[in-house]
């Protein structure tokens, strides 16, 4: 790997670090995600928080984060298929782990989307569909988020992709969402998980 290279996933990790949601809320309502409802910097605290106007375009915005790296950034570092998964690793993690929020940020779910909507568009709108499902059965984005991690190296498998690092990136991703939901897992195994739908006054 040549420096310019790892400079181009270091470039990676600060888009992905660009803090969208709290950008929005400071900017629109003089608002500190971080400091209202969940305190997560996501486009879920957001909806909770500001409403589906503000929360739609952060949770657009998030996507980006991963998918224009994939896209622009992967092939000038290898034409290799780790390049993508290096790249949109680095993102997704500064997503995560926000250098300019002192290492917050929020779940990772919608850079994580991004990410596999340029590399495997099919078994992300697979993986949609289930999402958006158990979001209906149950209310829950957390775990709808979780449910659609786990099922997309399943369903990239089964739908019979041509790159074989996939399945294992894809399973080290849902390995990693659910690490960023522990605290959701509490919540939904207390019964105190909060439902979608319902906002928190700022």
């Amino acid at each position: 790997m040549t420096l310019s290279s790892v400079g181009l996933i270091a470039l990676s990790y600060l888009i992905g670090a660009i803090p969208t949601s709290y950008l929005v809320g400071r900017v629109s309502r003089g608002i500190d995600l971080r400091q209202h409802g969940s305190g997560n910097l996501g486009a879920t605290n957001a909806f909770r928080v500001l409403g589906w106007q503000v929360a739609i375009p952060v949770g657009m915005v998030d996507i980006a984060k991963g998918a224009l790296p994939v896209i622009f950034l992967a092939p000038i570092v290898s034409p290799e298929p780790w390049a993508a998964f290096a790249v949109g690793g680095a993102a997704i993690v500064g997503h995560v782990y926000s250098v300019f929020m002192r290492f917050r940020g929020g779940k990772g779910v919608a850079t994580a989307a991004g990410v596999v909507l340029a590399i495997a568009p099919l078994a992300l709108l697979v993986a949609f569909v289930a999402w958006v499902t158990i979001l209906l059965l149950t209310g829950y984005v957390s775990l709808a988020s979780m449910t659609a991690a786990v099922l997309f190296p399943i369903l990239a498998w089964w739908i019979g992709t041509t790159n074989p690092h996939l399945i294992v990136v894809s399973i080290g991703m849902a390995g990693f969402v659910l690490w960023t939901h522990r605290a959701n897992i509490g919540r939904l195994v207390a019964g105190n998980e909060s439902r979608f739908g319902r906002r928190r006054s700022a």
